[in-house]
């Protein structure tokens, strides 16, 4: 199996590199990763100005290609340039940070994973909650058996899904939970600061997780009860049911 391993938090990102080693199971692993790190930037792309790229290597062994871009770029590139033919499997991650709610919108990791099923690829993005000290390799290790699982259960080419792994502990995930998106927020913050010399900043998104509803099967919820939530996600954002309720009148203007 060929996979493409790209990420958000850059290409020496912790997590990126537990990914790799543990992902190494199942295939042949080409590392496309951000120059640095690219969280929140959702699915921005370059195309005003050229994307550098450069070979990192590690004891004089190639580790993988780093981008001077968005962790979308990143897919494209790897997709279209730097593997060894069209990769069977797109994994983004472990993203530093868990990526649920309308957080998902936001992401680097996400995105890198939706540009993947742009091609058609199945591909997973992997995330983990930072509430405590992370535990990237045993956390990448239980991800690859999920993984493993998951294209066993649903083997259709392209699937996009979402996985997010709770805050590491001793006793582990209390298990498995497929989740909806949670999509409402309970209250925003923005919090206004002065500087030295007077003039006014603002911090938002200081507190992402607890900003949001904690509704039952979603997961939000689920992930801060303890589970690995998954979720399958799609990119057509159209409204289907006012297409079908309008788009059968006469609109002409």
């Amino acid at each position: 199996m060929k996979i493409l391993l790209v990420n958000d938090d850059g290409i020496y990102a912790p997590g990126l590199r537990a990914m790799r080693d543990a992902l190494r199971e199942l295939g042949d692993v080409q590392v496309v990763a951000p120059l640095a790190e690219q969280s929140g930037v959702g699915h921005g792309i370059t195309y005003l100005h050229p994307i550098l790229t450069k070979e990192v290597q590690e004891e004089g062994q190639h580790y993988g290609w780093a981008v001077d871009g968005s962790p979308a770029d990143c897919t494209k590139m790897g997709v279209l340039e730097f593997c060894d033919g069209e990769p069977d499997l797109i994994v983004s991650g472990i993203n530093s940070g868990a990526n649920v709610g309308i957080n998902v919108l936001y992401s680097g990791t996400v995105a890198a994973a939706i540009e993947g099923a742009f091609f058609g690829i199945t591909s997973i993005a992997v995330s983990l909650s930072q509430a405590t000290q992370p535990d990237y390799p045993t956390t990448a290790r239980q991800a690859v058996s999920l993984i493993k699982r998951l294209l066993d259960k649903c083997p259709r080419r392209g699937m996009l899904w979402n996985v997010n792994f709770p805050a590491c502990s001793p006793e582990g995930p209390r298990g498995v939970r497929f989740s909806a998106m949670q999509v409402q927020r309970e209250n925003e913050k923005l919090e206004k600061r002065t500087d030295p010399r007077g003039r006014p900043y603002y911090w938002s998104g200081l507190d992402p997780l607890k900003n949001h509803l904690l509704a039952e099967g979603t997961d939000v919820k689920d992930m801060m009860d303890g589970y690995i939530t998954v979720t399958p996600l799609h990119f057509d954002l159209t409204e289907t049911s006012v297409l079908k309720e309008l788009g059968g009148e006469d609109w002409t203007v």
